[in-house]
C-alpha cells in the first residue's frame, strides 16, 4: 500500500505520520517513509536527532526510478534510506539549504517515479509525508499520482475540512483511487460530533479523529518523538486509523 499523508500547514502531518508509520511498524510491517518537506522534520519525529535527520542522505532530484530509469526503487531504498529507532526506513526526498536554489520540481518528480516502481518485496507499506498545500496534486503528473491512498489531515475547523473536500477533488483527477479525512487535535468533547457532521456535509470520508495530547505538544516543543508510555489515547486512535487501513483494498 502507498499511503500520502497532506494537509494544511501546521494540522499535524508529520506527527500523524510518524506515529502512523511507528504503528505499522509495530505490527511487523516494511515500512519505508518519505519526507517531502522542504524542511525535513520526520526523520525526528521518528526518533532520529537533528544530526542524524540531516544527515540522510538527499534524493537527487533528477534521479527517474524504475523502468527505463536511472535505478530500481529497491536501489533506492538500500543506497538513500536509513533506518530509524522504530524500525521504519526513512528517505529524504527534498530540502531547501539556501535562498534562491530553485524549484523542487525535479525533487516531486522523484518521488513520483518512486512510487510507480517501488517493489512489494521491500516494503509493505509506503507513506509520503507531504508538505502543506496543494501544490503536490497540481504539479505535472501529480507528486502522488501512484498513492493508493490519500489521508487528509484536518483541525476542527470548517475551513480546515473545505479544504479536504478540495483535495479530494484533485485526488480524483489525478487518479487516486481512496482519500480520508483525518481529523486531528479535538480538545473540546463536541469536537468529534463536529467532525463527523461538517465531513459529511461536505462529502469527506472520515477514517479517525485523533484527540488533542499534551505529550504530543511535548515531544514537538523537544523536536523529537512521542516518549513510550505516554500519549495513550492518541496512540489508541492511531491504532483504529491503522485498522482502518487495514480494511481498505487496493489493487
Amino acid at each position: 500500500m502507498k499511503v500520502g499523508i497532506v494537509g494544511k500547514g501546521g494540522v499535524g502531518k508529520t506527527t500523524t505520520s510518524a506515529l502512523i508509520a511507528r504503528a505499522l511498524s509495530e505490527r511487523g510491517r516494511r515500512v519505508v517513509a518519505v519526507d517531502t518537506d522542504s524542511n525535513p522534520n520526520l526523520g525526528m519525529s521518528l526518533g532520529l536527532t537533528l544530526e542524524e535527520t540531516e544527515d540522510v542522505p538527499l534524493l537527487p532530484r533528477s534521479l527517474i526510478v524504475g523502468s527505463g530509469g536511472d535505478v530500481s526503487a529497491e536501489e533506492v531504498i538500500d543506497k538513500y534510506g536509513r533506518t530509524t529507532p522504530f524500525g521504519v526506513t526513512l528517505i529524504s526526498a527534498i530540502r531547501v539549504n539556501e535562498a534562491g536554489a530553485g524549484c523542487t520540481c525535479g525533487g516531486h518528480a522523484s518521488v513520483r517515479s518512486f512510487l510507480g516502481d517501488v517493489l512489494h518485496d521491500k516494503a509493505d507499506v509506503t507513506l509520503v509525508d507531504m508538505e502543506a498545500g496543494l501544490e503536490h496534486l497540481s504539479r505535472s503528473g501529480g507528486t502522488l499520482a501512484y498513492a493508493d491512498v490519500l489521508l487528509v489531515i484536518m483541525e476542527p475547523s470548517r475551513k480546515s475540512i473545505i479544504t479536504a473536500a478540495r483535495t479530494i477533488a484533485l485526488a480524483e483527477e489525478l487518479g487516486i483511487p481512496r482519500t480520508y479525512g483525518v481529523g486531528n487535535k479535538a480538545r473540546r468533547e463536541d469536537d468529534v460530533e463536529f467532525f463527523e457532521k461538517v465531513c459529511a456535509e461536505y462529502g469527506v470520508p472520515l477514517a479517525g479523529v485523533i484527540p488533542f495530547d499534551a505529550a504530543v505538544v511535548d515531544a514537538d516543543r523537544a523536536g523529537g518523538s512521542l516518549a513510550e508510555g505516554s500519549g495513550d489515547p492518541v496512540r489508541r486512535e492511531i491504532d483504529k486509523i491503522v485498522d482502518f487501513l487495514d480494511g481498505v483494498t487496493v489493487a
